[in-house]
């Protein structure tokens, strides 16, 4: 698991991996993201890392393994995750738009309190993820594996499920609009406080 170590800085956030500081505190963020970039490039296996609130855009990210990274804060656009294997990362808060996380094995990971926009994980396994608190837009899970997933108290909007497995998929307190379960089996869900007992 990543180590925690508090930016030098004395702001109570978590410094970025091979550094002293924030990704806020940091002289240049941008380096940073390229720094840390050309590392998950280098490597197919990646443990420990931690990326909070840096950028990126364009990064591909696919088929490579991370175990443990922190994702937290930071803000993604235009990324591949594609075929990406992850557990037990965290990507509270993160922000991401147009990514593509297609065919992706992600399980015991959170992205509460992130938002989702115009992105995929068409085709993944979505097991025991954190979505609670997720603003979710314009994106598709289709044909996605969401067994004991979390999206209480999420905004989900114009987004589809299209033959899921929703089993034990928890889906209490949720704003739901223009969205598709077709062929899902949305009976296995819980979507009121009631069935959860």
């Amino acid at each position: 698991m990543f180590i925690l170590s508090p930016c030098a800085a004395g702001c109570g956030r978590p410094a970025i991996s091979g550094s002293l500081l924030c990704a806020i505190h940091s002289a240049d963020s941008t380096a940073e993201s390229q720094r840390l970039g050309a590392h998950i490039a280098e490597r197919r296996q990646i443990r420990d890392l931690s990326l909070t609130g840096l950028h990126f855009e364009g990064t591909d990210f696919s088929n490579r393994q991370f175990y443990g990274c922190n994702f937290s804060g930071a803000h993604f656009s235009m990324c591949l995750f594609t075929g990406a294997v992850m557990r037990m990362c965290f990507f509270d808060f993160t922000t991401l738009s147009f990514c593509d996380f297609s065919r992706g094995d992600l399980q015991f990971s959170s992205m509460a309190g992130a938002t989702i926009r115009d992105s995929t994980f068409e085709g993944s396994e979505l097991v025991n993820i954190n979505f609670c608190g997720t603003f979710i837009s314009d994106s598709t899970f289709n044909k996605t594996n969401l067994y004991n997933s979390r999206f209480v108290y999420s905004s989900i909007i114009r987004t589809d499920f299209i033959d899921c497995n929703l089993k034990r998929t928890n889906f209490i307190n949720t704003r739901r609009e223009e969205i598709s379960f077709r062929s899902s089996n949305t009976a296995e869900a819980v979507f009121e406080m009631e069935e959860y007992r």
